[in-house]
């Protein structure tokens, strides 16, 4: 009987090491799992409490976008005129594209402005938006003249027209992304700022290129 009482408390004594070690266990992994998710970590956050890979927007970031919008706008009616108006196939394929990357970053920008609770710029209803006028203090911004007469021409003189004007027009936008990239707090912000300034310094060489070869 005492070799058998003797190996009883062996065995018990064996289960609560063991479910010992395991609340141990339990409790170092919970520990990593917040951890893991940022919780009780402040080498997770940013100086504003939000998490630094983001960042919280500032008025820079605001402005960036209640200006970029109407830009892109107008960058949207100038391209959409190619389609029916242009004489180079190359013209028609640069405004296709800048066409596919700026309608999705308006929508973007739209919807950070609303989570903000800030205003999102209104578009002119119907047809061209000549309204430039209150947005023409911005960089590379085409007057509602000059909108009106590009709306006009057709064939090489458009061509030749739309290059000159777009040149101007990403030249302004990537001087409003680069000051996002130096001034803004939004981590999405500041990225796209550059990958527009990346996009449409490519787009300006070749527009570049395009005139230098029709002059």
């Amino acid at each position: 009987m005492s070799n058998s009482i003797r190996t009883l408390a062996r065995r018990a004594a064996l289960v609560a090491a063991t479910g010992a070690a395991a609340v141990v266990l339990a409790a170092c992994g919970g520990d990593g799992a917040d951890r893991a998710a940022g919780h009780g970590d402040a080498g997770s956050h940013g100086p504003t409490g939000s998490p630094s890979a983001t960042g919280a927007h500032n008025p820079q970031d605001v402005t960036f976008a209640q200006g970029m919008i109407p830009h892109h706008r107008q960058a949207l009616e100038m391209a959409r005129l190619a389609g029916g108006r242009a004489s180079s196939g190359a013209v028609r394929d640069l405004a296709g594209r800048i066409e596919k990357a700026q309608d999705p970053e308006i929508r973007t920008m739209t919807g950070w402005l609303k989570t903000w609770g800030e205003d999102v710029p209104r578009a002119a209803g119907g047809g061209m938006d000549h309204s430039a006028s209150g947005h023409s203090g911005m960089p590379g911004m085409m007057g509602a003249e000059d909108m009106a007469a590009l709306e006009k021409l057709t064939g090489k003189a458009f061509d030749h027209q739309f290059l000159t004007l777009m040149v101007e027009h990403h030249e302004g936008a990537v001087e409003m992304a680069r000051t996002e990239q130096s001034k803004g707090g939004y981590g999405p912000a500041k990225a796209m700022a550059g990958d527009i300034v990346t996009a449409q310094q490519a787009e300006i060489r070749e527009m570049k290129q395009m005139l230098d070869a029709k002059s």
